[in-house]
């Protein structure tokens, strides 16, 4: 198969969404934050968090939807201590997300050994299924390879419209945008910066845990430790890559899944005398050199990392 065959297959394009799913789940959690103000390098952990909480939850007899929910809550927890280090007590967003991820993702690994002592094989639960035949199938080009995705799937392509709605077509919206690029002048309009930052923090955090739940109740059946894979990290660039747009946001998670899923078909391709290393990096590779290319304009929220202090100039 040549690769222009390979693009045009829907068993790609399948995997190519499903690869993207946490990325979008994630970007746009990040994204929310940055666009309060709130860097919130926490995000590593968050995802890891959500995806023990999700499959513990549902180990332990909960239904799937149910495990989801809890996967949030529990990132609205994470979010809540990252941000009141950093919104009311104005510490290092760097320091205070770093401690984050440590915390959380050391908190779940001691979870899953407390729960599971004696266990050396991960336990595994019955995930999300795929749709299958039915109405999504029969739809024009793009039946096939939604067929092959998951409810979460949907629900993260649905985040995506939801927040770009919520950041440009409501009041809630251009108040989290506002604290993000002057929070002074959105203190003199009788907008609470400390509320409207911590209600950002706690709703991005959810979006990230529930990617972090993705991987363990639709993805695989199971958690591991280091299963998020870095991803958190990759959230973070995509949002600069998408000029902190959610509409760019989800362009730039299904290229990196484009480059992830393309190196994975080249490697099985067959002997090609190249060494498997370079695909592996190849994704990380394209992925830095379009974050250079898109992002060189990109306009950053002016009050991004800055901490506000009422009455300061």
């Amino acid at each position: 198969m040549d690769l222009l065959d390979l693009l045009l297959s829907a068993g790609l394009w399948a995997t190519v969404l499903r690869i993207a799913t946490p990325l979008i789940f994630g970007t746009l959690g990040e994204l929310l934050c940055e666009r309060a103000g709130v860097l919130n390098l926490g995000i590593e952990g968050i995802m890891t968090l959500g995806a023990l909480v999700g499959w513990l939850s549902v180990y332990q007899g909960c239904d799937l939807w149910t495990g989801v929910m809890l996967a949030a809550c529990a990132g609205m927890a994470a979010g809540l201590l990252q941000g009141l280090l950093t919104v009311p007590l104005g510490l290092s967003q760097h320091v205070t997300g770093i401690g984050v991820t440590l915390l959380c993702t050391s908190l779940s690994y001691y979870v899953y050994r407390l729960a599971l002592p004696q266990t050396t094989t991960p336990p595994s639960i019955t995930p999300f299924a795929p749709f299958g035949d039915g109405a999504l199938a029969d739809l024009p080009i793009i039946g096939g390879v939604l067929a092959q995705q998951t409810p979460l799937t949907m629900v993260a392509l649905c985040a995506v419209v939801v927040v770009a709605w919520l950041l440009y077509r409501t009041p809630l919206g251009l108040a989290i945008r506002m604290v993000g690029e002057n929070p002074a002048a959105a203190d003199a309009q009788g907008i609470s910066v400390t509320a409207v930052r911590m209600g950002a923090v706690m709703a991005g955090s959810a979006l990230m845990a529930v990617g972090g739940a993705f991987l363990t109740l639709s993805a695989f059946n199971a958690f591991f430790f280091n299963m998020i894979g870095g991803r958190g990290w990759i959230c973070i660039a995509l949002v600069v890559f998408a000029s902190w747009r959610p509409g760019k946001a989800l362009f730039g998670a299904l290229l990196f899944a484009l480059f992830d899923a393309l190196q994975t078909r080249l490697q099985q391709g067959g002997d090609s005398g190249i060494p498997y290393q370079v695909y592996l990096m190849a994704p990380y590779v394209l992925s830095i050199v379009a974050l250079v290319v898109m992002s060189r304009r990109a306009a950053y929220p002016q009050a991004l990392m800055i901490p506000f202090r009422k009455g300061e100039r």
